[in-house]
């Protein structure tokens, strides 16, 4: 099953500290997920000046009982930066499968 998953992170002014401070521990796990399948896209969400404010991603898993199991060991997550998440079901069209990011985010880039 695909999911659609939007973390939304909190709106107070430590909101972006605790993005950073667990950002490498997110990135590797979403490296790990991407290579066993699990990861099919994701992206940061911007607000005007480009701070980043959450996440869109979307993943691959057997059932929504292996999507929880993930959300409790995701950084961002445990680390309380996402603090609404939205789950929906979605389907990857075909013109999609398999495409790779030509370019990778920096942060202030």
């Amino acid at each position: 099953m695909q999911f659609l998953i939007t973390g939304y992170d909190g709106t107070d002014e430590k909101a972006l500290e605790r993005r950073l401070a667990v950002r490498e521990a997110h990135l590797a796990l979403g490296d790990k997920m991407r290579d066993a399948g699990k990861m099919l896209y994701g992206a940061a969400i911007l607000d005007e000046h480009g701070k980043m404010t959450g996440s869109v991603l979307i993943c691959e898993f057997k059932s929504r009982e292996e999507l929880d199991a993930w959300l409790k060991e995701e950084p961002y997550v445990t680390g309380d930066v996402w603090r609404k998440i939205d789950v929906q079901n979605c389907k990857v069209g075909p013109s999609f499968l398999g495409l790779r990011p030509q370019h990778s985010f920096t942060p202030g880039s």
